[in-house]
């Protein structure tokens, strides 16, 4: 049976943190549905780039996918920090050991939900700040068993892979990695 992702959008996500993660699971032989949590399947990224997503929020079971991804953006956290259902989503996730991915900005959605206490985590520099209870690691991409986390737009393939190999394993990470010329992972 095919591995599943959930990437979750909102108006102002960061472009690259959502789809270069697509690029690299896809490849991979993940099943990627894009969903949209603001009520209608046409979303618009930062810097106005226009994006239909495959389901709606209220449509989609969250608890179903292998992994949800919470991409970054200031504008499209504070959207995603706004979805009740996304919220909750990410609460069972957490609480039954399911895969959850956060890049840039979007770790700080975790962060107040209480979903980092405990937990090695990176973001956005800055972000950090509130981390309450969390331990910030000042890598590219951090792994803490079901919590998969990154920097921000200029990781974000690594953040792919990252998130590939745990979904995945190594060999279908290795070659998409290799075919992407990305190199030693």
């Amino acid at each position: 049976m095919a591995k599943t992702a959930a990437i979750m959008l909102g108006d102002g996500f960061e472009p690259v943190e959502a789809v270069a993660p697509l690029d690299a699971l896809r490849r991979g032989g993940v099943q990627v549905t894009t969903v949209s949590i603001m009520g209608r399947k046409d979303v618009t990224a930062a810097q106005d780039v226009p994006v239909i997503a495959d389901a709606l929020v209220e449509d989609a079971d969250l608890d179903g996918f292998d992994v949800v991804i919470v991409p970054g953006g200031s504008v499209g956290v504070e959207n995603l920090g706004k979805c009740a259902k996304l919220g909750e989503a990410l609460k069972r996730r957490m609480a039954a050991g399911k895969m959850v991915a956060s890049i840039c900005a979007g770790p700080t959605v975790l962060a107040e939900l209480g979903l980092l206490e405990g937990r090695r985590a990176t973001c956005y520099p800055g972000c950090e700040t509130v981390f309450p209870g969390g331990v910030y690691m000042k890598d590219k991409v951090v792994v803490d068993d079901n919590l998969i986390t990154s920097e921000g737009p200029g990781t974000a393939l690594d953040f792919g892979i990252a998130v590939l190999r745990a979904v995945a394993g190594d060999a279908a990470a290795d070659q998409v990695a290799a075919g992407m010329l990305l190199g030693e992972q």
